[in-house]
């Protein structure tokens, strides 16, 4: 087959059965059939050409932009700042030991759980980056960034392990002052 199909074309395939183009990739169609579902075919794969649609001349699709656009975007959302744990810690543990003597401790690096408290700080900050661009109503981001300021104030009792102050969590009291 030497036509190029478009999104809306009906075909025909003989392990298949009938189907329906529903997007065009570099390699070939996403089609839909009646009783298979969704399949990739190539764009040489032996077809029937029920009803041809003319292809659109702009080949790229708005879910291959949507989905590339999102790939960007987490993964440069997920990056976390550097910061630096406060030198007091460095090179230490947290040890957590049970009440009952049957269990036993856990012990894990200062700098991994820093870690950790960084990236919950971080996915805090665009969440509420997030809730700010939203399309909801006012009274819900208002609800909602409150939340997120009473969990910051949560979260607090970490400060102790940064090393400059201005990178500290800061809860309710700070945002009123502000």
């Amino acid at each position: 087959m030497n036509t190029l199909l478009g999104i809306g074309s009906r075909i025909q395939h003989e392990e298949f059965g009938n189907g329906v183009v529903i997007n065009l990739k570099s390699t070939g169609y996403i089609v839909t059939f009646l009783e298979q579902g969704v399949k990739i075919l190539k764009f040489d794969a032996p077809l029937t050409i029920i009803e041809a649609i003319e292809p659109d001349s702009d080949l790229v699709s708005l879910f291959d932009v949507e989905q590339s656009i999102t790939r960007v975007l987490q993964r440069w959302a997920d990056q976390t700042e550097v910061v630096p744990l406060g030198d007091k810690w460095k090179g230490g543990k947290l040890i957590l030991k049970p009440g009952r003597t049957d269990l036993s401790s856990k012990e894990m690096l200062i700098d991994a759980f820093f870690h950790k408290i960084v990236m919950v700080r971080d996915r805090l900050r665009v969440l509420e980056q997030r809730v700010n661009a939203s399309n909801i109503d006012d009274e819900e981001k208002v609800n909602i960034q409150q939340y997120i300021t009473r969990i910051y104030g949560s979260l607090t009792s970490f400060n102790v392990l940064f090393k400059h102050p201005h990178q500290h969590f800061v809860g309710e009291k700070a945002s009123v002052e502000a």
